[in-house]
């Protein structure tokens, strides 16, 4: 039978339609489904896999979103360091190798550029008073946002040494702000720039009167970092395994004692190989919401732990999830950085932390 060149084209493309059809139907956690919104995505959302019949943190009429992604010029190219501005109705996170924080508004969606000369900024957080925070990795130091828009460095040494890159920070109700060293914005010029590491890879308290202390040192490259909602107890991620696999991919818990000025012992909590969990926030029943990736695609999302260690479930995304923030008026919808774009869920949770 002679197949004219129509015939071909139209072969062809009810091939690839049906394979495309196929491949969406083989993806039973929805991961190749039409991020723009456009396409219907029936409910309950098929993202989540519980392993758990404890958990109950998945909204069973809430979809998965790419609530944006950009275009051309304006896209990301490493999204990380989340902080929900509930009184700015705007989610602030950082694009690392752009320079530059990045505002999505509550109101309507839209996204702008919120600073442009961010010192490569990392993580972000709140302190006890809504003012927002900066870790920054090219410029190595803490900064504040005041009210008036100004800026103030808290914090760019120890003991005359420059910190490394500062990547995340929790704050304490006494106002101490307690963050992590790892050093990845000097390890080459893509998220900040190349320089020697002066001091160990530490996490470090720094108390209202802006003298600084050693906490840990025993961790190869300590990354995430958040408090129970008790503050009896403090979460931090180990991400030594970028260094090979050989090296840490856990988070380690640790007692906070002495009226909130210190810790003791330091367990694993949780294990994500064969990828790593980075940034981690708490809910207010205390279990633990950690970003993950850098394993295959079967392990980029979010995995919720329980607080005796315990995986209850996870939520798959199609992209490595760097970081997270719980935000929202009610603290119910997470917000999730991937690599390129931001995805937002509401849950049957509510975050913890200010921001």
């Amino acid at each position: 039978m002679e197949f004219s060149r129509r015939s071909f084209l139209a072969a062809t493309a009810a091939g690839t339609a049906a394979v495309a059809t196929s491949a969406l139907a083989g993806d039973k956690f929805g991961r190749d489904r039409d991020w723009t919104g456009e396409a219907p995505v029936t409910y309950p959302e098929v993202a989540w896999e519980v392993y758990d019949k404890r958990f109950s943190g998945a909204q069973g009429n809430s979809t998965l979103q790419r609530i944006w992604h950009g275009a051309g010029n304006d896209r990301a190219l490493w999204c990380e360091g989340p902080a929900w501005m509930g009184d700015w109705g705007c989610l602030i996170w950082s694009d690392i190798p752009n320079h530059r924080t990045l505002r999505w508004s509550e109101d309507d969606g839209h996204v702008s550029v919120f600073q442009t000369e961010s010192g490569y900024s990392n993580g972000h957080t709140r302190d006890n008073q809504g003012r927002l925070i900066a870790m920054e990795h090219d410029t190595r130091r803490l900064r504040r946002r005041e009210y008036d828009g100004t800026w103030t460095v808290l914090i760019d040494s120890f003991q005359g040494k420059k910190l490394n890159a500062p990547n995340d920070a929790a704050v304490h109700p006494d106002g101490s702000i307690w963050f992590t060293d790892p050093g990845y914005g000097i390890l080459g010029p893509y998220e900040g720039h190349k320089a020697e590491f002066e001091l160990p890879t530490r996490v470090y308290r720094l108390d209202p009167s802006g003298k600084a202390t050693v906490q840990v040192e025993s961790m190869k490259r300590p990354n995430g970092i958040c408090f129970s909602p008790d503050f009896k107890k403090l979460y931090v991620v180990d991400t030594g395994a970028t260094d090979g696999p050989q090296y840490p991919a856990n988070i380690i818990l640790f007692d906070v004692v002495k009226n909130g000025t210190a810790l003791s012992g330091g367990k694993e909590f949780a294990d994500f190989r064969p990828g790593f969990t980075d940034g981690i926030r708490c809910d207010t029943e205390g279990n633990v919401w950690c970003g993950w990736g850098w394993g295959g695609p079967d392990t980029n999302g979010v995995r919720v732990h329980h607080p005796d260690g315990t995986a209850l479930a996870f939520l798959h995304t199609p992209e490595v999830c760097a970081n997270l923030v719980f935000g929202g008026t009610k603290r119910n919808r997470l917000f999730i950085c991937g690599s390129t774009s931001i995805y937002a869920v509401y849950v049957n949770a509510v975050g913890h932390a200010l921001g």
